[in-house]
């Protein structure tokens, strides 16, 4: 039986002015949405703010906001969680979250990235966006309509 380690992440489609944001991620060689790893005690909604800011120097609200129930938090939900085969052996569980800018200026990290673009509806079925991608991206664009 083969042993699988699994991270989680948190992963951020940011729209404005009906498009997403996709950063060229240096290592991978893809169009990705901002995200990255969940760090030890950090809430998944907290790592995906964070990672956004990051990645892109913008401050963004997620479509949902945490909510007091009673004594508890109700915590902003994630459009969605993906299990993601990274290498043989390796996955991620990625908390998908949906969000529109409030602050900041884009200015992506020459560290994780190699540039940034605004993507459309029409342009997230350009072939160079994976399917996932142009799925979520979508939704997210019609979350904000």
């Amino acid at each position: 039986m083969t042993m699988v380690t699994r991270d989680f992440t948190a992963t951020t489609f940011v729209v404005d002015q009906h498009a997403t944001l996709l950063l060229m991620h240096r290592k991978l060689q893809m169009w990705l949405p901002p995200g990255g790893h969940i760090d030890a005690n950090e809430l998944p909604h907290d790592a995906a703010l964070r990672e956004v800011y990051e990645e892109t120097g913008l401050e963004v609200a997620l479509h949902t906001q945490p909510q007091p129930l009673g004594t508890v938090l109700h915590l902003p939900q994630p459009y969605c969680i993906l299990l993601e085969d990274i290498h043989a052996g390796h996955q991620h569980i990625d908390f998908i979250y949906f969000a529109t800018v409030v602050g900041g200026s884009l200015t992506p990290s020459v560290r994780e990235s190699q540039g940034a673009r605004w993507v459309d509806w029409q342009g997230l079925a350009a072939p160079d966006i994976a399917m996932d991608i142009c799925t979520l991206g979508r939704a997210a664009i019609e979350w904000y309509r």
